[in-house]
């Protein structure tokens, strides 16, 4: 078992060699400019690595990076084993990285939130307080009442 400090360096590299062959090395049309590679989390046994990328376009581009990736992790695969010189090269699996979708979702909801707190603020433009400006007793005032009751 490999402790945390070298499973983070581990995953760094492959982060930086994969990054480095897509961008230079990897001749499919699939995987043009628009695959960025966001993070990468290897194992404690540093037998498996999990590539999390984002995808620039539609659908129809995450798709057909996604099958790039998968018919490139041969090749990428071997050049991380001879960039890290360990003595067994993780297995690479390639996932689709949700933070901006979820970081989307996010912003709609904030963008909600700001516009009913307008209206809310543009309700209580002209607003007065209920009641008495102070609605609490004064002491000179519980003294007058404590004479009639004698």
């Amino acid at each position: 078992m490999a402790d945390n400090a070298r499973a983070k360096r581990l995953a760094d590299l492959i982060r930086e060699v994969v990054a480095q062959k897509l961008q230079r090395g990897i001749k499919d049309p699939r995987l043009g400019s628009h695959v960025t590679i966001t993070d990468t989390r290897v194992t404690g046994d540093l037998r498996e690595a999990t590539v999390f990328y984002t995808v620039y376009g539609d659908d129809e581009e995450r798709n057909a990076a996604a099958a790039g990736l998968e018919s490139a992790k041969g090749v990428l695969r071997s050049e991380v084993g001879r960039a890290a010189g360990v003595k067994f090269t993780p297995t690479l699996t390639f996932v689709m990285d949700a933070l901006p979708d979820t970081a989307r979702n996010i912003e709609d909801l904030l963008d909600k939130a700001r516009q009913s707190d307008e209206k809310v603020r543009e309700a209580s433009a002209g607003a007065k307080y209920a009641g008495d400006a102070d609605p609490y007793r004064k002491p000179d005032e519980d003294d007058e009442t404590d004479d009639t009751t004698e």
